[in-house]
């Protein structure tokens, strides 16, 4: 019998791997990925795991989004083997973090899954303010952008050819590990809602920098200072240094990424940015 029970305690736990879908507001963070001496969303939630599990644990996350941009449903997964059900690290977490993070939901995957490795794109969602009057309540989600008015028409005709599989090296900023810049393009929308002008880019990944790149030179082309075939000749030629200005990390948030296989309803992380409408 103590042959037995020893066997039962010695059994070898099942490993598991458990994915997160993340909102973090990212104005106070230094990005998603874990740095020296800097605050970063990756690191606090993985010092919120490990101090539930009692040693480090590495997150994994679906991207990695800048200093000062957002998420409404950042996706990453980390290895487990306990006892706790998976459903229930979100609940557990969140009482860990810091209110700028929040865990929507949790869940296991197949050991075969990846964050990253195995989603199928990315979705961007830009929010510039377009009132003259100053908005507190969005000042730190939008652009507040009023100087000339915006032709959201303008902007996506300029969009329009971005659709497809493209050399976008024009939007690639300096000290990116990637070795090179092709992209392909799957969406790209640009539409108001009163004095909220959104534009949304769908891809299979990003390059450095390039979604505040493309939006600092499309606000060129809704005042009108550039056309949208300008604007096109622009990436087609590659001519970079043309490329000088990158709209605010703040009005950037990663909307949602897309996966074959996601065990979490569409509720919890399709469009789950709220698009604000101010009376008139």
């Amino acid at each position: 019998m103590v042959t037995e029970l020893k066997t039962k305690r010695e059994k070898p736990k099942s490993s598991q791997r458990i994915a997160l879908v993340i909102q973090y507001l990212g104005t106070n963070f230094h990005g998603w990925q874990r740095q020296p001496n800097r605050r970063t969303v990756q690191e606090e939630i993985e010092n919120a795991i490990a101090s539930v599990v009692g040693h480090p644990v590495t997150l994994h996350g679906a991207g990695r989004t800048d200093a000062g941009v957002h998420a409404a449903a950042q996706v990453a997964h980390f290895e487990y083997m306990g006892p706790i059900p998976a459903h229930k690290w979100s609940k557990i977490l969140n009482t860990k973090l810091p209110e700028d993070i929040s865990i929507v939901a949790s869940a296991q995957v197949s050991p075969t899954w990846h964050a990253r490795f195995s989603a199928l794109w990315r979705r961007y969602r830009y929010t510039i303010y377009t009132d003259k009057q100053p908005n507190i309540f969005v000042k730190s989600i939008t652009w507040h952008y009023y100087h000339t008015p915006l032709q959201e028409s303008l902007i996506q005709a300029a969009l329009n050819p971005l659709v497809g599989k493209h050399h976008l090296a024009a939007f690639h900023r300096a000290g990116s590990g990637r070795k090179h810049s092709w992209v392909d393009v799957q969406a790209a929308q640009c539409y108001r809602n009163g004095s909220f002008l959104h534009l949304e880019i769908q891809a299979n990944g990003f390059l450095y920098g390039m979604v505040r790149l493309l939006v600092g030179m499309l606000v060129e082309v809704g005042t009108g200072k550039r056309s949208p075939e300008g604007f096109t000749k622009l990436w087609v030629d590659q001519r970079r240094e043309e490329v000088k200005y990158s709209a605010p990390a703040k009005g950037l948030c990663l909307l949602r990424v897309g996966y074959p296989d996601f065990p979490f309803p569409a509720k919890i992380w399709f469009d789950t940015q709220p698009i604000f409408v101010l009376a008139q």
